[in-house]
């Protein structure tokens, strides 16, 4: 095991784990990853070689704890975005869900206690607002999850404060607001809605809507959330807080579908099915409390986010640039 890791990032073969992964690596920075492959692809690590840094794979559950002590040693900072991140899949299989998501959230705070590391940031979700009409989404705000998935993020959020008053552990709790990018996998299950959506344009299939497609989401580009977390690692007043962290800019599923179809040039209507249960009707993030607390700036707003996104799979790649 290399020892001189500064950073464990859990869910590291995971979309925005790898993510994190390879900013710190370009910046030579030394990582560590643990992941179960269960959701993370290998595919998403193959760029690592080429980057100045050193990192380093643990094949592991977050859910087994003596692992992640070994994977925690030395470690300043953990990144702990390792979850199940479905609604959907939270409603079909609770229990699963649940195991990773609280025990494998309090198995990371554990380990890094135990291992003396300085400060965890935590991928929590702005699911645990629930489906209050009040926009924009402020951190004040009564949270009211209307998932497993959304009480589990919250939780994980009464951990890591928990775990900053009781043991000194500093924690930051970002509340990710529907993140996007390369590397977000379209066949999944559970896939997020614009790799489904550009992979049915893509292959010139219906994209499937769940409702009306007037819902709207404040759809974040995974640059922008690579920011924050690496900021959030070192922002001296963040600890113990919870904050928002999205672009500010409220989109409907029917213009995603709109300005995706106008970057491939192509129109196809969509296949609209009932609404699902769990999910939200609105969404849309005040991030003047990350500004203020983290100096967060999304510079990459979505449309060229969009972009940047079809042309990563249009290429057949886990790689824009």
């Amino acid at each position: 095991m290399m020892r001189n890791s500064r950073y464990l990032v859990t869910g590291g073969a995971g979309f925005i784990g790898s993510h994190i992964a390879a900013t710190l690596l370009k910046q030579g920075e030394a990582v560590r990853i643990i992941d179960d492959y269960a959701t993370g692809r290998v595919n998403n690590q193959n760029a690592f070689e080429t980057m100045p840094g050193q990192f380093e794979i643990i094949n592991g559950d977050i859910r087994d704890l003596e692992t992640l002590k070994q994977a925690a040693q030395g470690v300043e900072v953990i990144f702990h975005q390792a979850a199940l991140a479905s609604v959907p899949r939270s409603i079909a299989d609770p229990i699963s869900s649940l195991e990773v998501n609280i025990n494998g959230t309090q198995n990371v705070l554990i380990a890094a206690r135990d291992s003396k590391v300085r400060r965890v940031v935590f991928a929590s979700s702005s699911s645990v607002y629930g489906n209050t009409p009040t926009l924009p989404k402020h951190e004040e705000m009564p949270t009211a999850p209307m998932s497993p998935y959304a009480v589990h993020k919250l939780t994980g959020e009464h951990l890591c404060s928990v775990f900053t008053r009781i043991y000194g552990l500093e924690t930051v709790a970002l509340r990710y607001f529907n993140v996007f990018g390369p590397r977000q996998d379209p066949k999944s299950e559970y896939a997020a809605v614009i790799p489904r959506f550009l992979t049915a344009l893509i292959n010139k299939t219906q994209p499937i809507v769940f409702g009306d497609g007037e819902q709207t989401r404040d759809f974040t580009y995974v640059d922008n959330v690579v920011q924050a977390n690496l900021k959030a690692a070192t922002a001296p007043h963040a600890s113990g807080q919870a904050m928002n962290i999205g672009c500010g800019e409220r989109i409907s599923l029917n213009e995603v579908l709109k300005i995706a179809g106008e970057l491939l040039e192509t129109t196809i209507h969509a296949d609209y099915r009932d609404a699902r249960p769990g999910d939200v009707r609105d969404s849309l993030a005040d991030i003047s409390k990350a500004q203020r607390l983290l100096g967060f700036d999304p510079t990459v707003k979505f449309a060229t986010g969009l972009a940047l996104t079809l042309e990563a799979l249009r290429a057949g790649t886990s790689e824009t640039k």
